[in-house]
């Protein structure tokens, strides 16, 4: 089966890497393909990918979002014109939902983020096959017009987490915190203050602080902002603790045992409390409880190797909608 893949962000990246290593193995063709984003090309490389490059991210407006989203579906109308992939699949990439459901192809669509209403709007009910997390409420999803929803109990994080290696050893001076900026230019952001960098400064009285930004590399006293590219999974597995307002490397470091902080931010993150109920060790907590709670928990890794080898793989779900097999939807 030739199965194309679309990345738009650093989380699609390894997630689709981890997809696609599953299911060449399984012999299929894999057709990855991303665009020109500060999170994708270099990550892509780092785990062993060479994506067909499709377009770019250009968030300066509406125009330009919306242009170069156009863009995309141009192009890839060129290069499936000869040979059409039998399925599709992604982490919510409006291009690949537009262009797979207009040429009938079946679409399998991963989701983990009810509060991104725009792309929901224009993802989900374009979707054959919706598969999310246990922890999420169908009906956040069915009011965006889900057809069919199958669910597995785990998060997306839990597809890389198993395998999650560190070819690279940092070496800073300890206790190391991560803090990930938040996601500045995603249109659920809109009007928000980066909220991550001011927790950064904070917590930088209880260690060394690298702050990952996502655009710019601007220089700062009291913070580590690194030049080159850093593969965050494996720097948040090796610290002591990670922040982040979304979550997705909270919850990476969590499966690896390391305490994590969630910022709401975005309101109520379902995966977030689902993986914190389980005995995860992730924390969610207002911005200025965050060196309180990190204080607490800064240093103390948790074995949870139990805890992480419960979850069930999405991918083994994925694997089984492809191969056509019957799994309870909605």
């Amino acid at each position: 089966m030739r199965v194309w893949y679309d990345a738009c962000t650093g989380k699609h990246v390894r997630y689709g890497a981890a997809i696609a290593r599953r299911l060449r193995r399984a012999g299929h063709e894999v057709v990855f393909t991303t665009r020109e984003h500060p999170d994708t090309l270099a990550l892509a490389h780092a785990l062993g990918e060479n994506p067909i490059v499709v377009g770019k991210y250009d968030p300066s407006s509406l125009l330009t979002r919306l242009q170069e989203s156009v863009n995309r579906m141009l192009q890839f109308l060129k290069l499936f014109r000869d040979d059409l992939p039998d399925a599709a699949i992604s982490h919510q990439s409006v291009e690949l939902c537009r262009v797979a459901f207009g040429l009938s192809i079946p679409i399998i669509l991963t989701a983990d983020t009810a509060h991104a209403t725009a792309v929901n709007k224009l993802t989900i009910p374009l979707a054959s096959t919706l598969l999310i997390s246990e922890a999420i409420p169908k009906n956040l999803f069915k009011k965006f017009g889900a057809q069919k929803i199958i669910q597995f109990k785990g998060v997306d994080e839990v597809a890389w987490a198993k395998e999650i290696s560190h070819p690279k050893t940092f070496r800073f001076k300890r206790p190391l915190i991560v803090v990930r900026q938040i996601e500045t230019q995603a249109a659920y952001t809109h009007g928000k203050g980066d909220v991550t960098f001011e927790v950064a400064h904070r917590l930088s009285s209880l260690g060394t602080v690298v702050f990952l930004t996502r655009y710019t590399k601007t220089k700062d006293e009291k913070v580590v902002v690194m030049d080159e590219f850093v593969d965050s999974s494996s720097l948040a597995a090796q610290s002591d603790l990670v922040v982040s307002a979304g979550g997705t490397i909270a919850r990476e470091a969590a499966l690896q045992g390391i305490p994590s902080i969630a910022l709401p931010e975005y309101g109520h993150i379902h995966v977030n409390d689902y993986l914190s109920k389980k005995g995860f060790p992730l924390f969610t907590v207002k911005p200025s409880k965050a060196v309180e709670c990190a204080t607490r928990y800064l240093g103390k890794k948790f074995d949870v190797r139990t805890k992480l080898a419960d979850l069930e793989d999405p991918i083994n779900y994925v694997e089984k909608i492809l191969a056509g097999k019957q799994l309870e939807s909605s």
